[in-house]
């Protein structure tokens, strides 16, 4: 009993193939655990690399290089910023306590709180 239902077949985009063909160029690598790995079937990522092989055209080709990108430059805190303190308000009914500690010494101020909290 055949189906009445024309088969379709699936289209993927140039940038899939072109990673998965470059997937499948890595030493040691399986095809079909690359194919696996996409949801293609194995036999179709063989059909690609016999097309490639016989240099047919019509498989992208992934470019391996690297793209230039511009980064600004990182600000340099100024000295106010890296001198400044560590300020905690506490208070407790009508007692109000103001705390200041040197933040090159906030490891010490961590110590010092974790005890007080205790």
């Amino acid at each position: 009993m055949a189906s009445d239902k024309p088969t379709r077949r699936r289209n993927y985009s140039d940038a899939l193939k072109a990673q998965v063909m470059a997937e499948c160029e890595v030493p040691g690598t399986s095809v079909a655990k690359v194919a696996l790995a996409h949801g293609i079937n194995a036999n179709v990522v063989h059909r690609w690399r016999q097309i490639q092989r016989e240099g047919k055209p019509s498989l992208p080709t992934l470019s391996s290089g690297f793209v230039p990108v511009s980064l600004a430059s990182a600000p340099v805190p100024s000295e106010s910023v890296a001198s400044a303190d560590i300020r905690v308000e506490l208070r407790r009914g009508a007692i109000a306590m103001t705390i200041k500690w040197p933040t090159s010494a906030a490891a010490e101020f961590a110590a010092w709180t974790r005890e007080l909290l205790r």
